[in-house]
């Protein structure tokens, strides 16, 4: 009894202050949260703050961060929660949203060739980026103790493995691949029952939007939790390794801004030039306002009102085209969520916990990251989804997003404008094909005003 007493005065002694701490942080955050500040200031504060505390825990020898670190991994569980229910019904409402098959295989499968084309381009970019800047180098941590080494199966147990034999199951043991294939076939089934008798499918649709919406809410709730997050997770790393080690998350923001240039300049400038025969500065100056919107605003669905004036008016994309378009990249079109950003983290925990990725990895890290971009939702956050998919795909410890949580909100925002610009590239390379772009009009630079308030 008395060495019970004395481990549980001993925990208060040196996890009470951590407790103490964090309740004062979170109390600020929380009185910032209701001053209005901005989600990404207030990120922004939860890092600074937690380097700070961090650092002076690491010079208290006799107090443990371990009070602060609980809720980083308080946060942690709670994006795992969300993975498999979060992805099956995103991926089947962004499909099942279609009405007709003979409209998904002239409009759709050009739409989605080029957004997941896009999305794997630019998964190799921040793949090779990546490589290139080493970003994990110089932060070592121990492997967590749950943690152990996946084999690296054959090419045919790499197949088997992506097809759902068994959705329950799999999804009861957290496989993601499988169940995004499981909602990709019920979708198409939903679509082709609904061409014959729509009143059939009415009660599924109605379902699914039902249950969108009401996770599109629950990610709201722990999204909002991430302030709180990023500072116990900083805290806890700074504590650990200080100052010196956290400076290294810089090249995390310098690699992923550099792949991000690199798709938007390349890539989208070249599928404008050399696919849609058009000027790309030209067209880079008419599609400004989507960016700036998408850059301040990180939200795909906010930036959704403006992108659909601009595909119309400033490109003179045919309405037809940008309204069937338009709200699908929002849904569906992630270049730089899925495509850059989980590449560049799952290079970097592979680097961070000392595992070796082999060629085999690399190859399911772009064709996860294909299947993953579609369904992450258009708001601040839940990129953290699509690169947990990844992570999991590949066996790599999720604490790799927990370390780099912190500077996130600086690169969602190139994220986010990457998006949005991919989504009216697309509008514009589908409306060519189809003769439903007023190419003169838009030489003629007759553009209408786009009111920047209105969203």
């Amino acid at each position: 009894m008395d060495n019970v007493e004395n481990n549980l005065l001993s925990a208060i002694e040196t996890n009470g202050y951590s407790f103490v701490i964090s309740l004062i942080v979170f109390g600020f955050l929380f009185f910032l949260a209701r001053r209005r500040v901005s989600f990404g200031t207030r990120v922004l504060v939860g890092l600074g703050l937690g380097l700070l505390v961090g650092i002076l825990f690491q010079n208290l020898e006799n107090f443990e961060i371990k009070g602060i670190s609980t809720f980083g991994s308080i946060y942690v569980s709670l994006i795992r929660m969300l993975v498999i229910p979060l992805v099956f019904v995103l991926v089947l409402n962004s499909i099942a949203s279609l009405t007709s098959l003979d409209y998904l295989r002239k409009i759709g499968f050009k739409t989605f060739a080029w957004f997941l084309g896009t999305t794997g381009i630019a998964s190799v970019i921040g793949l090779l980026v990546a490589l290139l800047f080493n970003p994990g180098a110089g932060i070592e941590q121990t492997v967590p103790a749950d943690f152990a080494a996946r084999e690296i199966p054959t090419f045919s147990e790499v197949i088997l493995q992506l097809i759902p034999s068994n959705p329950f199951n799999e999804a009861a043991e957290g496989k993601v691949v499988p169940i995004l294939i499981f909602a990709i076939f019920l979708a198409v089934a939903i679509i082709k029952v609904g061409s014959k008798n729509a009143e059939a499918v009415k009660p599924v649709r109605d379902l699914i939007s039902s249950l969108t919406q009401v996770l599109h809410q629950v990610v709201k709730f722990v999204i909002r939790l991430t302030p709180y997050g990023v500072f116990a997770l900083i805290a806890g790393v700074a504590a650990r390794y200080g100052w010196d080690t956290l400076q290294e998350l810089g090249s995390v923001i310098v690699s992923s801004y550099v792949a991000l240039i690199i798709h938007f300049v390349l890539v989208f400038g070249g599928l404008v030039l050399l696919v849609a025969k058009v000027n790309p500065f030209k067209f880079f100056r008419k599609i400004y306002p989507t960016i700036a919107v998408a850059f301040t605003t990180r939200s795909s669905y906010a930036t959704l009102p403006v992108n659909l004036e601009v595909i119309t008016k400033r490109l003179h994309v045919s309405p037809r085209i940008a309204s069937f378009v338009a709200p699908l990249g929002a849904s569906v079109n992630f270049n730089g969520c899925g495509g850059v950003w989980p590449a560049i983290v799952a290079v970097f925990t592979a680097q961070v916990f000392g595992i070796d990725l082999t060629a085999t990895d690399y190859i399911i890290l772009v064709l996860v990251s294909i299947i993953s971009s579609i369904g992450v939702a258009g708001v601040p956050g839940p990129a953290v989804i699509s690169t947990t998919v990844v992570l999991t795909a590949l066996g790599l410890p999720l604490e790799g997003i927990a370390i780099v949580a912190g500077v996130e909100a600086l690169i969602d925002m190139g994220r986010t404008a990457v998006n949005a610009t991919g989504t009216t590239v697309t509008s514009l390379l589908v409306a060519t094909s189809e003769g439903e772009f007023d190419r003169e009009a838009f030489n003629r630079d007759e553009d209408e005003d786009i009111a920047l308030n209105a969203v």
